[in-house]
């Protein structure tokens, strides 16, 4: 018998998996194809505190092994996701977690007051990192001073546990997630994705609306999995991996790297069902290895010549 639970202090999961926010809309989408309760969990797609647009189309743009991509954030607000989406999400036993996204400081630690009520949902995911909302991708994550400011705020707000999603647009992630521990952050996740353009060398024009956008998929995942390394040996709250995550060896990768569980997010698109694929690869793959609890992989990197 394996163990691939997880026990990240402040939130117990029954396996590392749990679905990254933009690419598993409000969750309820993706129930027709997956059994939500399988998961370790799922992040909803972000919510301000009123219904937000996006950027303008073209919104996606493939690339050699990834994806770009500028929706913008676009959403139903807070108000209308407590009225018409949460009632459906209640009794699951996945986290739910809760995106957070703000164009101030107040406004991140208003939408977490705001939803703070609701006891079903586990944490709040503050998306201070995503780099298609703002001119040239400048984020809070990008200053550890902005970063340390919106992670006390919130925690000041709300009781409930606060995940910061940090962006790799950086030159020091380590500085950027301590900031983040010492703002009270209960977690961190990264990587957000990388800021990327395309241009249609036919046409002369930017592959996006927006000119520029997120690079996702299997492109980023060894420097995501670098990033996780460093994060993850810089603080001493858990860390949650992203970055191109499509099989249960490249979740074991980054738990090796210091994860404690990891988020899977472009490989939704492609393979509806990879939530549930990467946990029974995990569980085989702990089965050949003999090892009864994918725990004590956490971290377990050797880095001897």
């Amino acid at each position: 018998m394996v163990d691939i639970s997880v026990d990240l202090g402040f939130l117990k999961l029954k396996n590392p998996v749990i679905a990254a926010s933009g690419t598993f809309g409000y969750g309820i989408e993706f129930s027709p194809f997956i059994d939500l309760n399988q998961i370790g969990g799922f992040v909803v797609k972000g919510l301000y505190l009123s219904p937000k647009q996006g950027n303008p189309p073209p919104r996606l743009a493939e690339t050699a092994c990834g994806l770009m991509n500028s929706i913008g954030l676009q959403g139903i607000g807070v108000e209308r996701f407590s009225k018409e989406v949460l009632p459906q999400l209640k009794g699951l036993r996945s986290a739910l977690i809760i995106n957070i996204c703000g164009d101030t400081n107040e406004e991140y630690a208003r939408i977490a007051e705001y939803l703070d009520k609701h006891e079903e949902i586990s944490a709040y995911e503050l998306n201070i990192s995503c780099p298609n909302v703002k001119k040239e991708g400048l984020c809070p994550a990008q200053d550890p001073d902005d970063t340390y400011e919106i992670v006390k705020l919130v925690k000041k707000s709300c009781s409930t546990p606060v995940i910061t999603k940090l962006s790799p647009n950086v030159t020091d992630i380590s500085e950027i997630a301590l900031s983040a521990e010492e703002g009270g952050s209960d977690a961190v996740s990264l990587v957000n994705t990388f800021l990327a353009m395309g241009i249609d060398p036919e046409t002369r024009k930017p592959r996006l609306g927006n000119f520029f956008g997120g690079l996702s998929g299997p492109a980023i995942k060894p420097i995501a999995l670098r990033m996780v390394y460093q994060a993850a040996s810089a603080v001493q709250i858990p860390v949650i991996g992203i970055g191109g995550i499509a099989s249960g060896r490249d979740a074991i990768e980054f738990i090796i790297a210091g994860a404690k569980a990891v988020q899977v997010g472009t490989a939704n698109f492609t393979d509806p069902d990879s939530t549930l694929r990467i946990i029974d690869e995990i569980t085989a793959f702990c089965k050949e290895k003999k090892i009864k609890r994918l725990q004590d992989l956490s971290g377990a990197v050797d880095l001897n010549p």
